[in-house]
């Protein structure tokens, strides 16, 4: 099975997710919230990360069966071929729109360092300290590519 990623309509990605979830495909919709501020009010909005696109984990068997569901575009498509987006990716984006809070011992850190995740969702991660300085460290995942800031005020020890 391999993710794809499927264009809908706009602003039914989470209309059309539901439905394939319901006939058995695997879905994911990441979503991200935002407050927005008028002079009386404030509300948080929920909304697709990616405008009018959703990623589905599926069989050959359950290609067309998609384009059933109202909402529905197309694949898309590189090199005249269904793009297949890597698992790690979409572990990516899972981890990036995550909610959890990534605490580390952060004493004695340098630039250059190397460290392993010892729990938590990067658990079993290595990666590299980037930058120090009085009020918190990035950390470089080489596996992912990304960088994550972690204050001095988390206290637990995640990395080793």
């Amino acid at each position: 099975m391999s993710w794809y990623a499927l264009q809908t309509k706009p602003r039914n990605e989470k209309k059309v997710a539901r439905v394939l979830e319901i006939l058995g495909i695997i879905v994911y919709c990441p979503l991200i919230t935002e407050i927005y501020q008028w002079s009386d009010r404030k509300k948080k909005i929920v909304r697709p990360l990616i405008p009018s696109y959703i990623f589905l984990k599926l069989d050959a068997h359950q290609y067309n069966l998609v384009f059933d569901v109202p909402g529905v575009v197309r694949y898309l498509f590189w090199q005249g071929k269904p793009a297949v987006v890597r698992d790690s990716e979409i572990e990516v984006m899972k981890i990036w729109l995550s909610d959890e809070i990534i605490d580390a011992k952060v004493e004695n850190l340098q630039p250059g360092d190397v460290f392993k995740v010892s729990k938590g969702l990067f658990k079993g991660k290595e990666g590299i300290v980037y930058e120090v300085n009085k009020n918190r460290v990035q950390l470089l995942l080489k596996e992912f590519g990304i960088k994550i800031t972690i204050t001095r005020k988390q206290r637990k020890k995640v990395f080793s």
